[in-house]
């Protein structure tokens, strides 16, 4: 069968040749990725045998995103994004090669870890905002939404597959060949970013020599409605988003599963993750603010219920809900404060959006890790998932009157000022 690449067809981002010519490297790249985590993940209960230490490592990968997520904003609006790509992943791919290099030749140490998880995590904080924002060059704005749909769909299909293939990857020669597939995976995007062609590009703003983190803060505030979506975001991403701590734990520590059966966890979790975002990618509605918070509660139920799973089997049969509740609200919220930006300051807003998205986690994921170690993971991975389902029900009761709201004119006062300063 044809795939359907018309103008109002599910696949029609791919009627981009630079869309398509990215999208299937990165697919290779996603499985890299992916293979990297669940192997990290092995490493470090490897060489430490401890839950806080698995989120200390955590917290130091995603502490760059809390530190440097508005800045690569910044970069993103007056900057070539492929050339900043270029940089970002020729870096992601040394630091995995090191990586692979020290397990393979018997030298690596927990401090290796912990400094190549956080170089990983800088290279990934840069990357991300860039990506976003170059999303919408791409493919022009009319197809954004369906582009960030199937990007959604390609990452949870390197998911699908990447910890299935690094469980039996670590089960017959250790974690080593995991990272250097990882790093091999790199090859693929660079490839693809020297073959883009620019004059194919949607550019819908020019770079700018001032572009000022503090007006996309501005920005934000004069938004309630995207500032609900961040406060939603900030506590599914602390708290709910922490399935590679919840998994390893379960599995080592209550279940007393090896690695391959660990791997095939996180295979099972994109089922349902990219059931929704290929859901997502077809109908290819625009999600309101209301439908992002409610889709966030009914994922953090999901989470405090899967945590009193009696058995491996019934665990793993309540991921794929989990991870199709998750991933709605996550593409949802991503399409919309994209879709709902002004193009010339998209890249600084995005900036600020990943880093609430992912800043949470270096404080967060070494919590979660050691409360796990202090009142057990069950009753930490309940917690997490209250505080996550409650967290969106708070936000609307706070917010309901200003949601309803027309927009306020402070938006446009923003605009105003950084067109003036252009």
């Amino acid at each position: 069968m044809a795939l359907s690449v018309s103008e109002t067809g599910s696949l029609r981002s791919f009627r981009h040749r630079n869309f398509r010519l990215l999208f299937f490297s990165n697919f290779i790249s996603n499985v890299g990725s992916w293979a990297q985590r669940i192997a990290q993940d092995w490493l470090v209960l490897e060489l430490t045998h401890s839950g806080r230490d698995l989120g200390l490592v955590t917290g130091l990968q995603f502490l760059p995103s809390l530190l440097f997520s508005m800045y690569a904003g910044s970069l993103a609006d007056r900057m070539s994004k492929r050339k900043l790509l270029l940089i970002t992943n020729i870096g992601g791919g040394l630091t995995a090669l090191i990586l692979g290099l020290l397990v393979i030749t018997h030298h690596v140490q927990i401090w290796h870890v912990y400094l190549l998880a956080f170089l990983l995590g800088l290279f990934g904080a840069l990357d991300a905002p860039v990506r976003q924002a170059f999303t919408s060059e791409m493919v022009g704005k009319s197809d954004l939404a369906n582009a960030v749909s199937l990007n959604s769909a390609n990452f949870n299909a390197g998911r699908l597959i990447g910890p299935g293939v690094s469980g039996l990857l670590i089960a017959a020669f250790h974690t080593g060949p995991s990272f250097l597939l990882n790093a091999a995976s790199y090859i693929f995007v660079i490839g693809s970013l020297i073959a883009i062609r620019e004059s194919d590009l949607f550019i819908e703003a020019a770079p700018q020599t001032k572009a000022k983190a503090i007006e996309a803060l501005r920005y934000v505030r004069a938004r309630p409605d995207i500032l609900a979506v961040m406060m939603t975001v900030f506590f599914t991403g602390t708290f709910g988003l922490n399935f590679q701590i919840f998994n390893a734990l379960m599995a080592t520590q209550i279940f007393h599963k090896g690695p391959a059966t660990y791997g095939l966890l996180g295979t099972i979790i994109a089922i349902g993750s990219l059931s929704a975002a290929l859901l997502s990618a077809k109908l290819d509605t625009r999600r309101g603010v209301r439908f992002i918070l409610r889709f966030a509660a009914i994922f953090g139920t999901t989470l405090a219920l899967i945590a009193c799973a009696p058995h491996y089997l019934i665990y793993a049969a309540a991921l794929p809900f989990a991870g199709m509740f998750a991933l709605t609200t996550m593409i949802s919220a991503n399409s919309y404060v994209q879709g709902h930006t002004d193009p010339a300051i998209r890249g600084r807003v995005m900036g600020i959006y990943l880093m609430v998205f992912m800043g949470g986690t270096p404080v967060g994921s070494p919590v979660i890790g050691w409360l796990c170690t202090q009142i057990g993971v069950r009753q930490t991975i309940a917690l997490c998932g209250a505080l996550t389902a409650i967290a969106p029900l708070v936000i609307f009761a706070f917010m309901r009157d200003r949601l309803q709201a027309p927009a306020s004119n402070k938006v446009e006062d923003v605009l105003i000022s950084f067109d003036e300063n252009k």
